[in-house]
């Protein structure tokens, strides 16, 4: 005969149980500020609040990515991890984590150019700017990037200044095509 043991709950303040959707609660452990929270939502559907909800209690949040925007550094499927952006405004280059003032979307580019409170963003692989996001639009700043289970190191480093400055000039995919295939059988070497 089984018996059934209560677990004891730990003591979590109740605003992290009002403020998470049911379907999300027992998955994991629900734990206080510094625990990654892993969210597998269906579709493209992010939940904006909900992760602006999560980062705005000074927790990491970690989603799968959707969509080819920051390809080739972010591709569709990566995990990303977001943290919670505090005070002054992203640094060049940094990869964000901003709700879109028109769409309401969850958007994920690059800080291209910074402009007073606010930055100009901008996908990798995207033909025009987002525009102007203001500071009270911006939630997080991706700190890393894992595909296929491997964190991936080139991107949120040094080179990101160098990134941004190619990507607003829309010149990251020309300068990188012939690049990559002269490094391409060099990599695959090393990787074997």
């Amino acid at each position: 005969m089984l018996h059934e043991r209560s677990v004891p709950q730990p003591n979590i303040p109740s605003f992290y149980h009002s403020n998470i959707p049911s379907f999300l609660k027992g998955n994991a452990p629900l734990t206080q500020s510094t625990e990654l929270m892993t969210h597998h939502l269906p579709g493209s559907e992010v939940l904006p609040e909900l992760v602006k909800e999560v980062l705005s209690k000074g927790a990491e949040c970690r989603l799968q990515v959707k969509g080819y925007s920051m390809s080739p550094f972010i591709k569709d499927g990566d995990m990303i991890t977001i943290s919670p952006v505090f005070g002054s405004l992203p640094r060049l280059g940094d990869v964000i984590a901003f709700i879109h003032p028109k769409t309401d979307k969850l958007i994920i580019h690059r800080v291209v150019r910074k402009i007073g409170n606010a930055c100009l963003v901008k996908g990798e692989n995207a033909l025009e700017a987002d525009g102007l996001i203001e500071r009270s639009h911006m939630i997080g700043i991706i700190i890393r990037v894992e595909r296929k289970g491997k964190k991936v190191f080139f991107g949120l480093g040094p080179e990101r200044f160098l990134i941004a400055l190619l990507t607003k000039k829309s010149l990251l995919l020309p300068v990188l095509r012939p690049l990559w295939r002269i490094f391409r059988p060099i990599v695959r070497i090393f990787l074997k």
